[in-house]
């Protein structure tokens, strides 16, 4: 007899990483335009946490549409199973990847399947496993939307105008802060494939992993500030943000730029006078330009970091893991 049900990490309850979970629920039906993903990997992000601890309206929207009892998870690597009708260019036993229903808490990929939108999805790179693509979807997403091509012309919840990447080449230095997390290791990788050079902030742990990815500099925050350091700087990626990203303005020359991943507090006349832009951008699912990462990951040209793994039933353990911070790339969920 076939099963119908499968097991999923679910949150009850908003609260810390106790509230994870694990149950048995049934196996959803893809809808049109959807697959059905049996889920091999499962990758960490902060708006799980940021759901399983109460947040349940994104960034511009006006009102949740979060039910309780949900699943978690939005980065997901694993094998197609069924197809839609309507659906071109996946069949069943394709290797996929993907960041799924980007921006909102509907990605429900802490599970054994997903129902996953077709245009939210990529063939997996052949050349690395289920673990490794799972930890890219979001995080490389975010680094290539930021540094690469925005790929939409949705407005961001967090400025008015569009946000527009800087050119990079040999001639630019980007100095990334939080270098060593998910999107920090992504951002900087992304920098060398350009040509610019790199500046990587973090702790001096991470220091030998950020100039193994060809870090330029290395600048230990725990010992020094980067702001007192790095000077004349196209480009900050702030991957950290918040009230203190302001400090960063000063590394940058006339006309350079900063990208606070996460809102910052700016004063729009501090910024008119040193003749510096901030900009910031919402990440979106995209399968096309996941693609193209994937063509990048598949020749090593950039490679994703595993902080460490969690098998699904374990998700609380990831939770704490990622609570403690100082992470060295991506956190990921294990499906057997």
């Amino acid at each position: 007899m076939p099963t119908h049900t499968m097991r999923a990490i679910r949150l009850h309850e908003h609260g810390g990483p106790e509230v994870l979970r694990y149950d048995e629920v049934p196996i959803p039906v893809p809808g049109p335009g959807e697959v059905l993903v049996r889920v091999h990997a499962a990758g960490v992000n902060p708006p799980d946490w940021y759901l399983r601890g109460g947040l349940t309206t994104m960034p511009g929207e006006t009102e949740s549409t979060v039910r309780l009892p949900v699943v978690p998870g939005t980065d997901v690597s694993g094998v197609v199973e069924a197809v839609a009708a309507d659906v071109d260019g996946f069949a069943v036993g394709d290797e996929v990847f993907g960041l799924l229903r980007f921006p909102s808490f509907h990605g429900s990929a802490y599970a054994e399947h997903v129902a996953a939108p077709a245009s939210d999805l990529a063939h997996k790179p052949a050349g690395i496993d289920h673990v490794h693509a799972a930890g890219a979807p979001m995080a490389g997403l975010t680094a290539w939307q930021f540094l690469i091509e925005p790929g939409h012309d949705r407005p961001s919840p967090f400025q008015e105008a569009r946000h527009r990447p800087t050119a990079l080449d040999a001639d630019t230095t980007v100095l990334i802060n939080g270098a060593a997390g998910g999107v920090g290791h992504f951002a900087l990788q992304l920098a060398k494939w350009k040509g610019a050079r790199a500046i990587a902030v973090a702790s001096g742990a991470h220091e030998a992993f950020l100039r193994g990815l060809g870090a330029d500099r290395f600048i230990d925050y725990t010992k020094a500030r980067a702001e007192e350091l790095a000077h004349d700087v196209d480009l900050v990626v702030d991957t950290v943000g918040g009230p203190d990203s302001r400090r960063f303005l000063r590394t940058l020359k006339r006309g350079g730029s900063q990208f606070p991943v996460l809102p910052g507090d700016f004063d729009e006349e501090e910024t008119a006078k040193l003749g510096v832009t901030v900009s910031s951008a919402q990440v979106r699912s995209n399968g096309a330009q996941l693609a193209e990462l994937a063509r990048l990951l598949d020749a090593g040209t950039v490679r994703v970091a595993i902080d460490s793994t969690f098998a699904l039933a374990d998700a609380r353990a990831a939770h704490e893991r990622a609570a403690r911070g100082h992470i060295q790339g991506k956190i990921v969920l294990t499906v057997a």
